[in-house]
């Protein structure tokens, strides 16, 4: 992956600011304006620079790493990077899961496994989620999406790494958010249990990450779910 340089960033804002360019063929552009976007765009790659550290500390601390040795990797003290990723992550075991969830989380791993990936992405939770019949799956089928379309679609996306560990495989930022929305989820409509269409929402909602960007190219549209999501269970 080649990461962009200076000039392409400054050639994004200037795509992106539609009032930039006055009309009238005026001399000079709307800086201002173009600086609101630039502003904008920065603090976009700085969410996705903190959500990559995040991932890695994850992996550290999983792995027995001392926050004095993380620290020091991030050239800051201990106390610092305990203030900064201090919150521990919620771990949710099966019993928080229904039935399908839990075999849907062994196709989750299954999938991260053989392809050597040492994380779970909301790439492995989709392929997961659409592995088998389930209320995501019949969710989709009642948005009128077919599942199968979904599973290879996200199959696709599925790239194979170098990791050879098959355990403690660490769950992504955006995989852990989708996880709380859809805990969220379902104890908002009464359920002791997380579900497999819970999770399905709860990567739509997330809106970052492969399996958001799978769910809107197959035009997955979360206005039109409540309905429907009513039906699947």
């Amino acid at each position: 992956m080649t990461l962009p340089d200076l000039d392409d960033l400054i050639a994004e804002v200037d795509k992106r600011c539609d009032t930039a360019h006055r009309p009238g063929r005026q001399e000079q552009p709307d800086w201002l304006a173009l600086l609101t976007v630039a502003a904008r765009l920065a603090g976009q790659l700085q969410v996705l620079a903190d959500d990559l550290v995040e991932d890695y500390v994850e992996h550290c601390r999983m792995h027995g790493s001392s926050w004095t040795d993380i620290g020091a990797a991030l050239g800051v003290t201990r106390q610092a990077v305990q203030q900064r990723f201090h919150a521990p992550h919620k771990r949710y075991s099966p019993e928080a899961m229904s039935d399908n969830l839990r075999e849907a989380m062994a196709h989750v791993k299954q999938a991260a496994v053989q392809h050597r990936n040492n994380y779970i992405g909301t790439e492995h939770l989709l392929w997961g989620l659409t592995a088998e019949d389930n209320s995501a799956t019949r969710l989709l089928q009642a948005t009128g999406i077919p599942p199968e379309t979904v599973h290879q679609s996200v199959g696709t996306r599925l790239s194979m790494g170098a990791s050879q560990a098959a355990e403690r495989i660490a769950w992504t930022p955006y995989s852990r958010k989708a996880i709380d929305i859809a805990e969220a989820r379902s104890q908002q409509h009464g359920s002791d249990h997380i579900d497999c269409d819970d999770l399905l929402i709860g990567l739509a909602q997330v809106g970052r990450g492969v399996a958001a960007a799978v769910l809107t190219d197959a035009g997955f549209d979360l206005a039109t779910i409540d309905d429907a999501s009513a039906d699947t269970r």
